[in-house]
């Protein structure tokens, strides 16, 4: 996220390169070529700007259900955790969760969960869709295996059960997975991607999907009090920013990589990926070392802000900042505060 100054300035480049053209309730300007930008990057006939990820999730959860109640989720997901029960309150949907305190459910879990429902409720108010969020925030950024992906969406297809990605941090599971984001799309009806996780807008969401869902969303974002007059700040710096976007994610990587194997090097350091991981590792330190003080260097002398728990140890967030300082100057600075 960038603060008042540094978003300025960096629309000013965005305004320099190709003159932005405002929008008039979400309808033309850079917002439209945002969503054209969207529909290629996802393969999606039509996509749509809203002001939040919340309601891309909840309006695509209703639309894609119709009169039935029950939306599949994680129980770790934004939408079953962190969305105020909108679902529920707003949209009169009943979110099952799944795979308790678990990154993702399996087929085999959501089969299970759906062939129960016969014996363990009396009347059948229908499944209206399936959801899943890749990679999930609340499992540190862990990704859901592309095999179960695909497994989910051969079952679901197979009994018309209409699917939703929760893609807020896709470009993430794209980037350390190899996999296009085009890809993990095309398993789901609907695919809501955020603007302001790694693509510096100040807030904002893109849902994509088929017209027939899309073009039902314009009155929903209206009668939802989400329509607003100009939409063009937010849409302009996420396209300038998208310009080149995964080949600097792709930098970090290898850059990362770079100075993971050599802090691994160091007697006491050891950094080590999360299963299923994506941007987030693991950095622990042995007892000797005396985390606080590497702390309180690091940020003193490096500008380098890394907080360690009581245990010594501390999380890793890789990012295209990291291409902010040298490979040579980050490893530096860390023998340093070691020392």
């Amino acid at each position: 996220m960038f603060e008042p100054a540094a978003y300025l300035d960096e629309l000013q480049k965005a305004n320099a390169a190709t003159a932005i053209v405002r929008d008039r309730y979400g309808a033309g300007g850079v917002v439209a070529a945002l969503e054209k930008k969207f529909t290629e990057l996802t393969g999606k006939e039509k996509a749509i700007y809203m002001p939040s990820g919340t309601m891309a999730n909840q309006l695509a959860f209703a639309v894609l259900s119709g009169d039935k109640t029950k939306i599949f989720v994680q129980e770790t997901s934004h939408a079953y955790r962190d969305e105020g029960d909108a679902a529920q309150s707003v949209f009169n949907k009943r979110l099952m969760p799944l795979a308790k305190d678990a990154a993702y459910f399996t087929a085999e879990q959501l089969q299970q969960a759906i062939e129960s429902l016969k014996n363990e409720e009396v009347f059948d108010s229908g499944i209206g869709a399936v959801s899943i969020e890749n990679p999930v925030r609340r499992a540190d950024g862990r990704v859901v295996p592309l095999a179960e992906i695909k497994k989910i969406s051969d079952y679901c297809r197979t009994k018309n059960i209409k699917l939703h990605l929760d893609g807020a941090r896709i470009f993430l599971a794209s980037a350390w997975t190899g996999t296009p984001i085009k890809t993990y799309a095309s398993y789901f009806d609907t695919v809501y991607i955020s603007l302001y996780k790694y693509l510096g807008a100040s807030g904002g969401a893109m849902l994509c999907g088929p017209a027939a869902i899309i073009d039902q969303m314009t009155h929903l974002i209206k009668v939802h009090g989400g329509s607003m007059y100009g939409n063009w700040t937010n849409a302009a710096m996420a396209l300038h920013r998208l310009e080149g976007f995964e080949t600097r994610l792709q930098n970090a990587i290898k850059a990362s990589k770079e100075i993971f194997e050599a802090l691994n090097q160091i007697p006491g350091v050891q950094i080590k990926p999360l299963n299923d991981g994506t941007n987030i590792y693991i950095l622990q330190l042995a007892k000797e070392i005396d985390g606080k003080k590497m702390q309180n260097t690091l940020n003193k002398e490096f500008n380098i802000r890394l907080p360690f728990d009581t245990h010594n140890s501390t999380q890793l967030m890789v990012n295209e900042t990291l291409l902010y300082q040298s490979t040579t100057d980050i490893i530096n600075a860390f023998r340093k505060s070691i020392q």
